[in-house]
């Protein structure tokens, strides 16, 4: 996403103009393929009774959550000039998008214990690993264009939401790993293994955006 050239000579109020709107873009697309993601996951766990599945697509739940608190505060930097109102918007969307991750790691973890406690076995879902497969691709793009457009808007909002799409990249590899093992393999301790490690990595994610914590790695 370029921002700025040298010698362009666009006024900076036109172009920060610009790029709120490709990150108000780059959020509806979000929640528009976090909503589908969900709803294709949720029916595919169900099906199949993978914890893994299930946190993955509730995790997608979180993401459109996430996005639509990014739509209400670019949105609002729309309508106002007010630095110290949109910082305070800024920390207050901040908070909503890692206290998400938080009540997610909770469930996700719960449902894991259960599941290993009463040795559950869930079935193969090729549905799951298509699902997954696919998202693997998605939410590293989406990562990488968001946190680019967070840089250019100084956003800690963007930029947890950022954090909260490469999450839902690596939470992507995690559950396509449990649930290929276990069609393949049978080893129905993978998926709520998984589970658990999603659960690890998601109360991580959750605490760095909470602190504002700088990511220096890549998407």
């Amino acid at each position: 996403m370029t921002l700025a050239r040298p010698g362009d000579a666009t006024p900076p109020i036109i172009r920060r103009t610009v790029i709120l709107a490709r990150a108000l873009r780059l959020e509806y697309l979000t929640v528009g393929w976090s909503l589908f993601e969900a709803g294709v996951g949720v029916a595919a766990a169900l099906a199949s009774g993978s914890v893994a599945l299930l946190g993955f697509g509730l995790d997608s739940l979180v993401e459109s959550a996430s996005g639509g608190v990014l739509i209400w505060r670019l949105t609002a930097e729309r309508r106002t000039a007010n630095a110290e109102a949109i910082e305070r918007l800024d920390r207050t969307a901040h908070r909503l998008v890692a206290g998400s991750l938080f009540v997610l790691a909770t469930y996700v973890a719960g449902d894991a214990v259960w599941t290993l406690w009463t040795q559950e076995r869930p079935q193969p879902s090729l549905v799951g690993i298509a699902l997954t497969s696919i998202s693997l691709g998605v939410m590293w793009w989406l990562a990488r264009a968001k946190r680019r457009a967070a840089v250019a808007l100084a956003s800690r909002a963007l930029e947890a939401d950022a954090f909260q799409a490469t999450a839902c990249f690596w939470l992507s590899l995690i559950t396509l790993s449990s649930v290929a093992l276990n069609a393949l393999l049978g080893w129905f301790w993978a998926d709520p293994v998984g589970a658990l490690v999603m659960a690890v990595f998601l109360v991580k994610e959750g605490r760095e955006a909470w602190r504002g914590e700088d990511h220096c790695a890549e998407c």
